[in-house]
C-alpha cells in the first residue's frame, strides 16, 4: 500500500487529464475564495493601513539587513515551527499536521502531473511522502480537535461540538483519512467490489469541501498569519509595535488565584 501510486492505478480507469484538470480546478477554488475573502472582510486592507500607520510612529529607521533578518527570523520560528504556541502539546500537534498537509499536497501534485501515465514508473519516495504526509495530518489532526482545541480544553465543550470555524480543519482530516482508506481498500485488489469507490468518491468529496469552502473556513488563514507575524516582528524591531504601549516596568501580579490550577486558556 505505502509504495503504490494510488492516482497511478486510477488512471488505469480514469484518464489522467481528469486527474490534472480536478488539482487545477481546486487550485482555483483557492484563489478564487482568496479573493472573496480579502474583497469582503477586508483583511488584507487593515493589515497594509495598520503597517502604514504603525510606521509612523516607529522609533527606528531598519536597514534592509535588518528587515531581512528580522523576516528570517519569523520564518524559521513562527511560521516554519509555529513558535507563537509555545513548547507543548499544541505545537506539536500543529507541526505534525502543517508538514503532514504539506507532504501529502506536494505528493499528490507530484504523482499526479509526473506520475500517471501507463509508461512510467512511479518513484518509490513519492507514494511514501504521500501516505506519511497523510498519516501525519491524521495524528496532528486528530490530536489537536479531540484534545487540544481551546472550546475542548479550557472550555470543556464536547470534542463533537461543531461549528463554522471548524470546517477547515474537518475537512482536512476527511481528505487525510479517506485518502488512506482508499489507497489501502485498492491496494487489496477487490476487482469489482464497492469499497475502494465509495472511499475514492468521499476523498474527492472532501476535497471539493475543503478546497471550496475556502471563504467559510480557516483556509485562508495560512496566507495571513505568515504576513501578521512579519509585521509584528518588524513593529517591535522598528519600536513601533502596532501602536501598543511597551511593557510595564513592573512585576507581575496576578493574585493568589493564579496558584490554583496551571494555566490553560487561550
Amino acid at each position: 500500500m505505502i509504495l503504490n501510486n494510488p492516482f497511478a492505478i486510477l488512471a488505469e480507469s480514469v484518464p489522467s487529464i481528469l486527474l490534472q484538470s480536478f488539482v487545477i480546478l481546486m487550485v482555483g477554488l483557492v484563489i478564487i475564495g482568496t479573493l472573496v475573502d480579502i474583497i469582503h472582510k477586508k483583511n488584507v486592507k487593515y493589515f497594509f493601513n495598520n503597517a502604514k500607520k504603525a510606521k509612523l510612529s516607529a522609533t527606528k529607521e531598519l536597514s534592509a539587513g535588518e528587515k531581512i533578518t528580522v523576516i528570517a527570523k519569523t520564518v524559521a520560528t513562527d511560521i516554519a515551527t509555529t513558535a507563537e504556541l509555545g513548547a507543548g502539546k499544541r505545537r506539536i500537534a500543529h507541526v505534525l499536521g502543517m508538514y503532514g498537509t504539506i507532504l501529502f499536497w506536494i505528493a499528490s501534485a507530484v504523482m499526479i502531473f509526473c506520475y500517471t501515465s501507463s509508461d512510467q514508473i512511479t518513484p518509490t519516495v513519492w507514494p511514501i511522502m504521500w501516505h506519511v504526509g497523510a498519516i501525519m495530518t491524521c495524528v496532528g489532526g486528530y490530536w489537536f480537535w479531540l484534545f487540544l482545541r481551546v472550546d475542548v480544553l479550557a472550555e470543556a465543550y464536547p470534542w463533537y461540538r461543531i461549528i463554522k470555524a471548524d470546517l477547515f480543519v474537518l475537512a482536512l482530516l476527511a481528505c487525510a483519512t479517506f485518502g488512506l482508506a482508499w489507497s489501502y481498500t485498492q491496494s487489496l485488489n477487490l476487482e469489482n467490489r464497492w469499497d475502494d469507490k465509495v472511499f475514492l468518491t468521499l476523498y474527492i468529496v472532501s476535497n471539493l469541501i475543503l478546497f471550496g469552502g475556502v471563504y467559510w473556513s480557516k483556509f485562508a488563514h495560512m496566507f495571513y498569519k505568515p504576513g501578521a507575524a512579519i509585521q509584528k516582528n518588524l513593529a517591535e524591531a522598528d519600536g513601533s509595535r502596532d501602536n501598543l504601549p511597551p511593557p510595564a516596568d513592573a512585576p507581575e501580579q496576578f493574585g493568589l488565584g493564579i496558584k490554583r490550577e496551571t494555566p490553560k486558556h487561550y
